[in-house]
């Protein structure tokens, strides 16, 4: 049998790349085209691509890595830009701002998950301090992949949208503590005197470094991204240089370059400006951690990845069940409902990018082997890729689930979920949704004398509506029991603006259920909803729907009309 590219030729190709570093970044580059794209078609986040390419171009499989002081490089320098990132998020109103519920639901997971998996990993046969990194890794959930999630979704500004995204920051805070600490001290590896000596002279560094960012905020922040802000080019280069001139002073000062790099973020996060750095510097920030997990990939041995199955199994079954019922039983004591804990807890069932630059920071240090390295890979490859398909699917698998999750409903009076329904008696139509399109026809309805009830699920809006007068209920369309604590007897319409959930097509429109829950609770009124798609407005109106409502097409008739009998006259 004759191949048409044979071994010969091969080694001739790897010896290619071995002498021009340009062939092996267009090699490396092109492989990663080819994997985000079927990973892409496979509805996966590219963070799964990335470690797929790590380890395909690693030695135990292509070996087409031989730069790796250079790979090296662009991997700190994609790190460094990556703890900037979440610097910029740690706004010091915000953190005061984020609420108990955030920080006690992101500590209390980190605490439980890191000590139950300590626990499984013994059991596993690791030694104590593998088992230790192994845990924390564990509690990482990927904020990269829960803001996309949430924002495709449309549930970022949902109570469990706003709730995961506080704990995340939480554990970011945590691992961050950790690798600054692990990485000044490498516990383990001094004695007691020099590490003594070590630790004041982390304080004396980090103190320092403090006062330069402090110095930084109060005068200097923001007279200095005013100017460079005028031009988007500028804004770009300064935002890259002062991440790396942070890192370095960090690293200079005997802490980290992680720190450093977190606080030139922290640095920027009260200006103004933070939000267009932070649109700028994602795309750069992806593509300079695909060298990081090639760096990664460098390390791994494929052929002891086998022996690796099956606690990478167990530790995953642990990261996709354990963790969301941790933070649903959190929730739950502090008295929100299921669904909320239930949505709120889907968030957490992956490990982040984080957990792999935990681990390899475990290893330059000299704590951990390469074996812990692999076993993490792959409990973060079949959990991100299972987490994102759970997260897609979250109303549907509550749906689901919830006669099970019955367990869990600590009949504890909910904090934020409370909807008074005798307040519904006086109500004439109720608004589902209060977006900008929903608001503007609460607007006019209340202009007109109408009296108006509004359903939310975004705090802002529930509280805001409060404030007005207006009766306001917290919850969703498709929860079964939020619907049944509204008193809909005396209401005339129920208006629904709430564009379709993203459950995908082969799942039932939440709408659906919807209308099928009015009718079942009393509802008699007439029925008005807004849809998008002319399809979803004649499945709906055989469903009984009294009123379709077509935002971009009736707003372009009217202003047509306005236009043409502007011209005609």
């Amino acid at each position: 049998m004759h191949f048409p590219v044979s071994v010969m030729d091969f080694e001739f190709s790897t010896e290619l790349l071995r002498q021009n570093p340009f062939y092996e970044l267009t090699a490396l580059l092109g492989i990663t085209a080819i994997v985000a794209f079927l990973g892409n078609q496979l509805r996966q986040p590219i963070i799964v691509s990335f470690i797929a390419v790590g380890v395909l171009v690693g030695p135990s499989a292509l070996d087409i890595v031989h730069s790796d002081d250079s790979i090296a490089l662009l991997a700190q320098l994609g790190i460094a830009i990556l703890l900037f990132l979440v610097g910029l998020k740690l706004d010091l109103k915000l953190i005061r701002t984020l609420g108990v519920v955030a920080v006690a639901t992101g500590l209390g997971q980190v605490f439980f998950t890191s000590l139950i998996g300590f626990g499984l990993c013994l059991l596993l046969g690791f030694d104590p301090l593998t088992s230790l990194y192994v845990a924390v890794a564990l509690t990482l959930s990927s904020t990269i992949i829960i803001v996309k999630m949430l924002t495709d979704k449309r549930e970022v500004d949902a109570l469990h949208g706003k709730i995961a995204i506080g704990f995340l920051i939480v554990q970011d805070l945590v691992v961050v503590i950790a690798m600054v600490v692990l990485s000044a001290t490498g516990i383990g590896q001094e004695e007691a005197g020099s590490l003594g000596q070590r630790l004041v002279e982390i304080a004396l560094g980090a103190g320092a470094m403090l006062i330069v960012t402090v110095l930084f905020i109060r005068y200097w922040a923001n007279p200095l991204m005013a100017v460079v802000a005028r031009s988007q080019e500028q804004l770009l280069i300064f935002a890259v240089a002062l991440a790396t001139v942070f890192a370095t002073l960090g690293h200079l000062l005997g802490f980290s370059k992680e720190l450093g790099g977190l606080l030139a973020g922290v640095a920027l996060a009260s200006t103004p400006y933070r939000e267009a750095i932070i649109s700028k510097l994602a795309s750069l920030r992806d593509f300079l951690l695909l060298f990081f997990f090639i760096a990664l990939g460098s390390q791994l041995d494929l052929s002891i990845l086998g022996t690796q199955i099956g606690p990478a199994l167990l530790l995953s079954f642990f990261v996709l069940i354990g963790n969301p019922l941790i933070v649903m039983i959190i929730m739950g004591l502090m008295g929100y409902r299921n669904r909320t804990g239930f949505l709120a807890g889907l968030t957490v069932a992956q490990i982040s990018e984080f957990s792999l630059i935990f681990i390899a920071m475990g290893i330059t240090i000299g704590h951990l082997n390469n074996d812990a390295l692999g076993l993490v890979t792959l409990v973060g490859l079949i959990t991100i890729a299972l987490s994102v398909y759970m997260i897609s699917h979250s109303h549907y698998l509550y749906e689901k689930l919830s006669p099970w999750l019955a367990w869990f409903d600590f009949k504890v009076n909910f904090t934020r979920e409370v909807s008074d329904g005798a307040e519904a008696h006086s109500i004439e139509v109720l608004v589902c949704g209060a977006g900008r399109y929903g608001s503007e026809i609460i607007e006019h309805l209340l202009a007109n004398g109408v009296k108006v009830g509004v359903i939310d699920f975004n705090p802002d809006k529930f509280d805001y509506w409060r404030k007005r007068g207006v009766p306001a209920f917290f919850g969703g369309i498709s929860d079964a029991e939020f619907i049944s604590h509204l008193s809909l007897n005396q209401v005339k319409w129920f208006v629904a603006t709430l564009p379709r959930d993203a459950l995908g097509p082969r799942y039932e429109d939440p709408r659906r259920r919807m209308l099928s829950m009015l009718k079942e609770n009393g509802f008699s009124g007439q029925i008005a909803m807004a849809v998008e798609q002319r399809n979803d407005a004649e499945r709906l109106q055989k469903l009984g729907v009294d009123t379709i409502m077509m935002p971009y097409k009736d707003a372009a008739s009217l202003s047509a009309q306005q236009i043409s009998d502007s011209v005609l006259s």
